[in-house]
């Protein structure tokens, strides 16, 4: 991984239009371009191999088909109780997802760094991890 800068405590959010919201008000598009700034994507040195980014893409497809249904359930005006467990269970998989990919960035990303001397990767660990276990 590439140390572009420091990690933020900066929240994005989805908008509408497929953009992303930033709390600092700035707005990046899916190519990841914000207005009136470059690009501040990192992209990871080691790929990730075909057969973690199958199960990535397979587990998060099933997680928007829950939040899907979660969305239909409220538009069907059904009962509280059911909709929050399947919140409970779209959350539970976000969760199972961020774990492996944070094993993967250990194992990567992280190794990587340390390997060429970069320890300040630890504070970017410890910084996930805090992030994480919310």
């Amino acid at each position: 991984m590439a140390s572009d800068g420091p990690l933020t405590d900066e929240k994005a959010t989805a908008t509408d239009d497929g953009a992303i919201a930033t709390d600092d008000g700035a707005r990046a598009t899916e190519g990841g371009a914000r207005d009136g700034a470059a690009c501040p994507c990192r992209h990871k040195e080691t790929p990730r191999d075909e057969e973690l980014q199958a199960d990535l893409q397979k587990r998060l497809n099933r997680v928007i088909g829950q939040l899907g249904g979660v969305k239909a359930m409220l538009d069907d005006n059904r009962y509280c109780g059911d909709v929050l467990v399947q919140l409970a269970a779209a959350e539970s998989a976000v969760r199972s997802i961020s774990s492996k990919l944070l094993q993967n960035h250990l194992e990567t990303c992280v190794v990587e760094q340390i390997q060429r001397g970069n320890v300040e990767v630890v504070d970017e660990v410890m910084q996930l991890m805090r992030k994480f276990s919310r």
